[in-house]
């Protein structure tokens, strides 16, 4: 599943073509292309979709689905070792 998650920008990188950054998505840190939120300041959320930064998001709104998304299982479906997921996916379908 590819989500669209909110994500705090702790980094950007100005002299990148195109204009990237470095983005906590509660604990999980990755890059994004920020061409489309070009003012985004580090310290705001933005919503990132396939490694696309889509839009500025307010902090309680991003806090409040980033713990959902947590609670739900999502980030970890979404951020963690694939092929540790998949190792686990493998075990539990050789038990059923």
């Amino acid at each position: 599943m590819c989500l669209a998650v909110p994500g705090k920008v702790v980094a950007i990188d100005g002299a990148a073509d195109p204009l990237t950054g470095l983005i906590d998505f509660g604990g999980v840190q990755k890059q994004a292309c920020l061409e489309y939120v070009p003012d985004v300041r580090v310290g705001e959320y933005v919503i990132v979709h396939v490694g696309f930064a889509l839009q500025r998001l307010d902090e309680k709104s991003a806090l409040a689905s980033l713990k959902l998304f947590e609670e739900l299982g999502l980030l970890e479906e979404e951020f963690g070792d694939a092929w540790e997921q998949a190792a686990r996916q493998e075990k539990g379908s050789e038990v059923q």
